[in-house]
């Protein structure tokens, strides 16, 4: 990845403790789906987790990787409902740890960029794959700027491609940038989100997908969740903001501070159309 380990566990080894107070019950750190009005986070997020189950076709017969694994939770999920072997790979240390001390039946996880990656299934393919929210770590603001954003994102779907069966499904997920906010606070705000909580990624932009995703994946099913996304990230500064004496007698004061912020930021920018978050169901290509 662009994203460097050092940078990565910036954005996800703080602590995992920490994370506990104010994520859902089993730690999702992406998009939940909200299907009623009165879904809790916890329901919501169990939602994205079964959406992305059934578009990736998983079943008890299957075998999957989870790409950029987070602390385990999606692929909790998936060896509840069922599978053969599941597989998760993350740079995060906190969160491989965690995701060894869940001890999830049929599932084994690696610390590993995804770039060194190559499929632990005695030689055979994956049947399906699964990543939530990792792509935001593949290009730099600065190979943004210098146009290289495409192929990068091509060569991903590209080498992912390599570790399907012939029409496997990948179920993926991803925040998207959208507009511009024109205050120099917004701006200021975006940008302090990306310097200081996630160093070294950048989030892209829709078209840019879609564009890249060819000629090796087709586009089954897109799902935009701008709206969601905005109350998942209201709803982790709610619980922040309920812990803010554990959060700052425990891991200081800057800390409650930085995430207030960021958190607050978020909510902003996806109410005002600056992120939003999508959805896709992939089937593999056969050239």
């Amino acid at each position: 990845m662009t994203s460097t380990k050092a940078e990565v566990d910036v954005g996800y080894s703080l602590s995992n403790d920490f994370f506990r107070l104010w994520l859902d019950d089993r730690m999702h750190y992406t998009s939940a789906v909200y299907e009623r009005p009165e879904d809790s986070l916890e329901h919501a997020q169990e939602n994205k987790a079964r959406i992305l189950y059934d578009w990736a076709e998983l079943d008890a017969g299957k075998t999957v990787l989870d790409i950029g694994c987070g602390w385990g939770a999606n692929l909790e999920y998936v060896a509840k409902r069922g599978i053969k072997e599941a597989h998760g790979i993350t740079l995060s240390t906190a969160q491989f740890e965690e995701c060894l001390a869940r001890k999830i039946p049929n599932t084994k996880f690696w610390m590993i960029d995804y770039k060194d990656w190559e499929p632990r299934l005695d030689g055979e393919k994956y049947d399906g794959l699964q990543s939530i929210e990792m792509i935001d770590h593949l290009v730099s603001p600065a190979q943004s700027r210098q146009g290289l954003a495409i192929d990068i994102y091509r060569e991903y779907f590209r080498k992912l491609s390599t570790w399907v069966k012939p029409g496997g499904v990948f179920a993926f997920q991803a925040i998207l940038r959208n507009r511009v906010p024109r205050t120099r606070k917004d701006l200021q705000d975006l940008a302090f989100t990306a310097d200081i909580i996630f160093p070294g990624g950048l989030n892209p932009r829709l078209e840019e997908l879609v564009a890249a995703v060819n000629p090796y994946w087709e586009i089954e099913k897109l799902e935009t969740r701008r709206v969601h996304y905005g109350k998942t990230t209201a709803e982790w500064l709610r619980r922040l903001e309920a812990n803010e004496k554990t959060i700052r007698e425990t891991w200081g004061e800057q800390v409650f501070t930085d995430y207030v912020r960021y958190l607050s930021t978020c909510v902003r920018a996806f109410a005002n159309h600056w992120s939003s978050d999508v959805q896709m169901k992939l089937r593999h290509i056969a050239l």
